[in-house]
Parts: C-alpha cells; structure tokens; sequence
C-alpha cells in the first residue's frame, strides 16, 4: 500500500485561520504551518476562518489544514473551504475511525488521534491510502477518559497519555506512515519541550508540533542529530559497507537493527 510521502517537519507551528495577519509569520518561521480551524477558533469566528483560507495563497507543499470532527456541524464547511483553495493536506481532528475519512478521499490527511476511540483505532486508521501521518494529542484524550491532568505535577505524562503516545507511533510505523508528537502546552518551558522532542526523535517521530513560534528552533535542534552522534553513524556504515552481517565497533556490538538506527540519524541530520 502506498501512502502519500511525509514532507513536513520537523517543527509544525498551529497557526489560528483566524488571524490571516498570523499567515506569513507562521510559514516562514516554521517547516510546515497547520493553520486551524479547530479549537484555536470559536464558533462565532469559523465562517470568518474559512474565508482567511480561501483567501490565503501560501505553499501548498508546507500547509496543512485542520479542520474540525466529522461528528461536528463544521466538518463540512471546513471541507467545502479547503476545496476552494489551493491546499490539498487535512489535519482532521478527534478523528475516531475510518468512517470520519470518507469525505476526504480527495485530500493527502494527518489524523489526529486524540480520544480513547481514536487511539484504539489508530492503526485502521493508518491503514487508508490516503492518510500520510497520524498525531496524538494528550489533552482532549484525557478529557475522553472524563479526567483533568494528562501530566503529573513534575510536568511527566501520565501513563495512559504514554500509552496513547506509543499506540499511535506503533500504528504509523506498522503502516508506513508518518507520527507527529503532542504539543508542549507550556510555552515557557523550552527545556521541557526539548526533552520530549529529544524523546520523540530517538523513537522515530517524524516531527513534533508546535503552539508558539519560539518553540520551533528548539525542536529542530532536538531533531538534530549531535556532531558526535552523526559522526558514530556515519564511521559505523562505513565500516560496515561489504563486511560481515555482525560485527564489533568501537566495542559494542553491530547487527542489522542498529545499522538501521545509524542511518535514521543520518537521515535526521540532512532531513
């Protein structure tokens, strides 16, 4: 099955459809601008929204746009919107199975998996031809499960937030597909967010999100593979290049999985 190649990250800003004046700013400081219909909207403000979009004439290739659930009397005026524009990617939010695609055949979609129901169905929902990524999301997940707090008071997740999180980056990898890590709510807390996007890297996300653009250079360094990590991976490739299936470099030893491992940095480090 053949998905739609990934071309965003690995820093993604949101950027409110409501504020047009936000457009340029957010495109240029990021790799790929989600400008959202969703929640950063109120209801009063979504018809003013769609016609910022339509409006709008940013890169196609770097914009994606949210729209809001299919179980929402919004869904199909997001729609009609984003086809009166020149931008072909859907983020579509608290999407819950694969029934909440079929309007959106014609579009490349990242699925955001952000209830119980979407999480326990992220891998059917990788599955579709047309899906090029999923996304989780801790806060609306929680509030799913009827709780309050995704994090622990030290700013950890707890544990079903994590469970969620490694379902959905099993799900798209099992599919071939892209995974896009939550956004760090606190925007003050950039170490915070470098450990988690540091985290995220080292797992196999393809990017993370972002909700304020001084968070974006910080989740690009994170993605960054160190002077010294790249320098490992590239050594133990090129001693590998028409030698044994397991060897020892540097001590350790190499098989298979960690020459796979070596060329996801390098791949990371020209990303």
């Amino acid at each position: 099955m053949t998905h739609p190649p990934f071309r965003f990250g690995p820093a993604m800003l949101f950027c409110p459809a409501d504020r047009p004046d936000r457009f340029e700013k957010a495109f240029e400081r990021a790799d790929a601008v989600i400008l959202d219909l969703e929640d950063a909207v109120a209801d009063d403000g979504k018809h003013a929204a769609r016609l910022a979009l339509i409006a709008s004439s940013l890169d196609p290739d770097r914009v994606i746009v949210r729209v809001n659930p299919a179980s929402t009397p919004h869904f199909a005026e997001d729609v009609a919107a984003i086809a009166a524009t020149g931008y072909r990617t859907v983020m579509l939010a608290k999407c819950e199975g694969t029934a909440d695609l079929i309007e959106l055949e014609d579009f490349e979609v990242v699925a955001l998996c952000e209830t119980a129901r979407g999480v326990l169905a992220a891998a059917e929902i990788a599955a579709i031809p047309n899906v090029s990524g999923l996304m989780w999301g801790a806060e609306d997940l929680v509030a799913s499960l009827g709780g309050s707090s995704s994090r622990h008071p030290d700013g950890r997740y707890r544990d079903v937030a994590t469970h969620a999180r490694s379902r959905v980056l099993l799900a798209a990898a099992a599919h071939d597909v892209a995974a896009i890590d939550a956004v760090h709510l606190e925007i003050a807390d950039l170490d915070g967010l470098r450990a988690e996007a540091e985290d995220a890297a080292a797992l196999g996300f393809a990017a993370t999100a972002c909700v304020h653009p001084s968070q974006v250079q910080v989740v690009r360094d994170a993605y960054r593979p160190s002077a010294e990590r790249l320098e490992w991976a590239r050594a133990v490739l090129e001693s590998a290049a028409g030698g044994p299936g397991v060897f020892a470099f540097r001590g350790d030893m190499v098989d298979a999985p960690v020459l796979r491992q070596a060329e996801a940095i390098v791949r990371r480090a020209h990303g």
